[in-house]
């Protein structure tokens, strides 16, 4: 195997970097593959529910699918909880952090608050606020993520659903996480995210 020459990053030249760039790109290259592997893991993860997590997601896409929301968001709700295992407390930011280089800046906030936005539906149990959410009402995304909430997301449990498989989905993921990086032409303005 072909390896670096430095153990520090600063002693480095440039054929070590250009050693690295050549073999970070086919690393890259193979990202939607192992977004669909992440994806296979989720069947066998967080228990307690009627169906897997695995199902949930498959479901939630297919409803956003059905709902005839574009590939961006069908994949978003595709992968909005592969956060769960690694993530539990902010699997909303890790799944978001995941698809941001790919998709326009709506679909990653959506994704990013789905999680407090979902508490609306249970978080009274424990003595929480299911108003929380609110604090961003007037945000030009606000009603999109408690429709991802309400449409998909929550209601994604049914076990009889007619739910379509992950290789239905496949395509989807690689056209997706095969795009540019932060392409301008898709993310959009970046330093206008920051204000959102």
């Amino acid at each position: 195997m072909t390896t670096v020459s430095f153990t520090q990053m600063k002693d480095g030249t440039k054929a070590d970097y250009e050693l690295l760039g050549e073999l970070e790109e086919r690393f890259v290259e193979a990202l939607p593959e192992r977004i669909l592997e992440a994806l296979k893991a989720l069947e066998n993860t967080l228990s307690g529910y009627r169906v897997s997590r695995l199902e949930h997601v498959l479901q939630s896409a297919t409803r956003a699918e059905d709902d005839g929301e574009d590939e961006e968001m069908i994949v978003a709700a595709l992968i909005h909880d592969l956060g769960d295992d690694l993530a539990p407390h902010n699997h909303s930011q890790y799944a978001a952090s995941i698809i941001r280089p790919y998709v326009r800046a709506e679909v990653t906030w959506i994704i990013e608050h789905h999680g407090l936005f979902q508490n609306y539906y249970y978080i009274h149990h424990f003595g929480g606020d299911p108003l929380e959410r609110d604090r961003y009402e007037g945000h030009p995304w606000y009603q999109r993520c408690v429709d991802f909430c309400e449409r998909w997301d929550q209601a994604s449990f049914d076990p009889d659903y007619p739910t379509r498989s992950l290789e239905h989905f496949a395509p989807m993921v690689r056209r997706i996480f095969s795009r540019p990086a932060f392409a301008p032409s898709v993310v959009g303005d970046e330093s206008a995210r920051h204000h959102l």
